[in-house]
């Protein structure tokens, strides 16, 4: 397969969202519509991304990998194993809520699935923040009493980010995204979020969202303490590596115009800055695409273009 497979986003109606990604990407939106998310790439029951284009066009994420599993993943997939990671683009023009992923050792018992995402901030405004973690000091027994009287945010880590900017969010880690964020968000494929608190605010039906108090409680890692974000300035830059996945951005130079990556694994390619060409065919800021394992792959662009690319999943 010498062509990346492109897909066709799902766009999600969110209270936190807006129309951004109508400018910021180039979207064609659904109308009337709060969009807060677009799913670029999922193979779950409820949602299935279908191939744009190609020799397999029209065919959903399930059954392009059902019929060619070895091409498209790599020696050894099985062919009924969903693809294993969800890239959604989240436009943030409010804050979301502040919510939690239960852990693999708790997640059975909360008939959950664990979580781990990778936000990368591909843009925001000047004062744009996220919350990850409690400051430091701030204990359960602290949180759950600033819960009951709603002054979360004194024990709750808030810090400014800038583009280019990137955080690994594991299962267990406490986290919200604050408004003027647009965000890749490369992450395990869960769709399992406790909501442990929602600023108050209501659901676009009029009424308060439901909240998860009880599973989050047992599912927020209470001695993570004010983390931070990594910058992603250089050549070649590791954002992630973690059993889940692992994430890598690339900028391309006059001197370095051109990244190589090997066959033998399915990999994810969303360029950030600028456009690419993967071999010979022109992928987009904004674009999600998987490049088959049963390709060698040459990225290329002009100076300044920039990329990340998600490997390991499998």
């Amino acid at each position: 397969m010498t062509a990346p497979i492109f897909f066709k986003p799902i766009y999600q109606e969110r209270v936190w969202g807006a129309r951004n990604l109508s400018e910021a990407l180039g979207r064609d939106l659904p109308e009337g519509k709060v969009i807060g998310e677009a799913w670029e790439v999922v193979d779950r029951p409820e949602a299935q991304s279908v191939v744009v284009g190609g020799d397999f066009d029209g065919l959903t994420i399930r059954e392009l990998i059902s019929g060619n599993a070895t091409a498209v993943m790599g020696e050894g997939y099985d062919p009924e194993r969903p693809f294993p990671i969800l890239v959604k683009w989240l436009d943030c023009a409010d804050r979301l809520s502040l919510q939690v992923h239960p852990p693999a050792e708790v997640a059975p018992q909360l008939n959950g699935e664990p979580k781990t995402e990778n936000w990368y901030i591909a843009d925001c405004k000047d004062d744009a923040s996220l919350i990850v973690g409690l400051k430091n000091g701030a204990t359960r027994e602290e949180f759950e009493r600033r819960l009951k009287d709603s002054s979360l945010e004194e024990c709750i880590h808030r810090f400014p980010v800038k583009p280019g900017d990137s955080i690994l969010v594991e299962s267990g880690r406490l986290h919200a995204i604050d408004a003027g964020n647009l965000i890749l968000e490369i992450q395990q494929n869960s769709d399992t979020t406790y909501r442990v608190y929602d600023w108050g605010r209501v659901g676009l039906d009029g009424s308060p969202r439901q909240l998860h108090i009880e599973e989050s409680l047992a599912s927020i890692e209470w001695n993570d303490f004010e983390p931070s974000a990594m910058s992603s300035e250089g050549a070649e830059v590791v954002l992630a590596d973690c059993k889940e996945f692992r994430l890598v951005k690339y900028e391309l130079t006059a001197e370095n115009a051109v990244v190589s990556i090997p066959a033998g694994e399915g990999r994810l390619l969303s360029p950030v800055e600028g456009k690419v060409l993967a071999n010979g065919v022109t992928v987009s800021r904004g674009d999600n695409v998987l490049l088959a394992a049963d390709t060698a792959w040459e990225i290329t662009g002009e100076p300044g273009a920039a990329f990340l690319v998600t490997e390991r999943f499998v």
